[in-house]
């Protein structure tokens, strides 16, 4: 095989398709560049915004969760946009290819970002502009990645699908786990390690030392999705290229049996909008409040003993490292302890899953709330009840995302899968806009004064339990049927 005679349909093999280990291989180094770009927005937009003469100009708390949220809302947005480019002309590897490249541009805005060199404007300017290429790019691909995974399986190998977004799903978390413990280090001790290790390369005025870090932080994960878009076009003659069905074909899916596929996804989609408004402040207003948490993992601990780091306080964006290590724990857990474990009581459908996870979002936000409450009365409560609330909403993640992940793909009609994986990942972007939106109208008299302290995570909680109550009744109407690529389509109602 050479040239561009690359494979259309999956060859009929019972083993696991050649193209996993670049796809698993490029998303974990991907999810390093995004997970570790986005651990620092919130801290780098309240403390790190500087105008040309190096005076502060950093976004209040409000400001930065919305802008923040908005971000993360357009990201899993242009999804859409992704998911038509490529059923309709390009397909999904060439779509995934040259959006990575505006992904890389994205990056390398935000390494840049200084109001010295003029040419991005001032900081905030320069922010936005990496941000809306990272959305676009990062967007643009997400749809087509999770359906490129899935192309590459057919009739006799379709059994592994479960186990492989599985993978996918530990690549994801591997990477965001990484980057959520170096970029922190990077953005808070980076220079003071240049200094020390590489005095000529260290800045001597005071802006320059200050954007350092910035600087250190932003650019690895540049680097490291340069490599996920190398390690990607590696793999071009192993995968399984689905052409582009074009316009016709695509919007003819849209009709009768197809119509009604999507017809039964969306309202699941709507309710798993809320689960993300509430999921993504982890990155966000969680990250906020442990800024007044204890994060010292030994309390009282001496800081020059052997374990003297454990004593000290942890970077406050380090804390959301817990998320994606709890997932490498907790997919392995739920799928071969409490699965099979919890399956000879109950029959463990898709619905059942999903709103169990809803309910378990809603008690990590009781948890953060009287944490909160603590806080606003003076108290300073240890950064493990904030680990508690992880591990619970964590468990929530393992129930609602990873399988939703799998039921978008197989609830798909074949062409348009990309396109039902785009709304699915448009109900992270409903979500993280419906955050945007409560944080705008907090800075109004009428909302603000009843959405303050703890009662902010009062409301998203309630908001979520009034949202597992309807769904419990709502689920059982959503029956659908499984597609599996070039193979029969089975009956298999949940």
């Amino acid at each position: 095989m050479s040239g561009k005679q690359y494979l259309t349909t999956p060859p009929a093999t019972a083993g696991m398709p050649p193209g996993i280990p670049y796809i698993i291989g490029n998303e974990a180094a991907e999810r390093f560049s995004f997970y570790g770009m986005r651990a620092l927005l919130v801290t780098f937009m309240t403390r790190f915004l500087f105008s040309a003469d190096g005076t502060l100009q950093a976004m209040s708390k409000e400001d930065a969760i919305s802008s923040y949220s908005v971000f993360v809302g357009s990201a899993y947005f242009f999804p859409i946009l992704g998911a038509i480019v490529a059923d309709v002309w390009w397909g999904k590897y060439r779509t995934i290819l040259w959006l990575s490249i505006v992904y890389c541009l994205g990056h390398l805005a935000l390494a840049l970002n200084d109001p010295r060199l003029g040419f991005l404007g001032d900081m905030r300017t320069g922010l936005f502009i990496g941000l809306g290429l990272i959305a676009l790019g990062s967007g643009g691909i997400k749809s087509c990645v999770s359906a490129h995974v899935g192309d590459q399986f057919g009739q006799k190998n379709a059994h592994l699908l479960e186990k492989v977004f599985g993978w996918f799903y530990l690549a994801i978390n591997l990477g965001a786990f990484l980057s959520n413990l170096v970029t922190p280090w990077l953005m808070n001790s980076g220079p003071a390690w240049v200094a020390k290790n590489f005095p000529g390369l260290a800045p001597q005025d005071e802006l320059g030392k200050a954007l350092l870090g910035p600087h250190l932080a932003f650019g690895l994960p540049g680097v490291l999705m340069l490599l996920a878009t190398i390690v990607f076009w590696m793999g071009r003659h192993v995968f399984v290229h689905v052409p582009a069905q074009g316009p016709e074909k695509v919007f003819a899916s849209l009709q009768g049996e197809g119509r009604q596929a999507l017809l039964k996804l969306i309202p699941l989609f709507g309710f798993v909008a809320i689960f993300w408004s509430l999921y993504d402040q982890s990155g966000s207003s969680w990250v906020l409040q442990a800024e007044n948490l204890d994060r010292r993992l030994i309390p009282g601990g001496d800081p020059q003993g052997a374990w003297g780091w454990l004593a000290e306080p942890l970077h406050v964006e380090s804390v959301q490292a817990i998320n994606p290590f709890l997932i490498l724990v907790l997919v392995p857990f739920f799928s071969y302890v409490v699965y099979p474990v919890v399956g000879r009581v109950i029959t463990l459908t898709p619905m059942r899953k999903i709103g169990a996870g809803f309910f378990l979002t809603f008690l990590s936000f009781v948890i953060i709330a009287w944490l909160q409450r603590s806080i606003d009365q003076g108290s300073q409560p240890s950064v493990y009840w904030q680990f508690l609330a992880y591990l619970i909403i964590t468990a929530g993640e393992v129930l609602v995302s990873v399988t939703c992940l799998e039921h978008a793909y197989t609830q798909a009609p074949h062409e348009v899968k990309s396109f039902v994986m785009a709304l699915y990942l448009l109900s992270v972007s409903v979500g993280n806009f419906l955050t945007a939106g409560i944080n705008k109208l907090i800075k109004t008299p009428a909302i603000g004064d009843h959405l303050q302290g703890w009662n902010y995570f009062l409301f998203f909680g309630g908001l979520m339990l009034a949202a597992t109550v309807l769904f419990s009744y709502v689920a059982p109407l959503l029956k659908t049927k499984t597609y599996v690529q070039h193979g029969d389509e089975s009956a298999a109602h949940h």
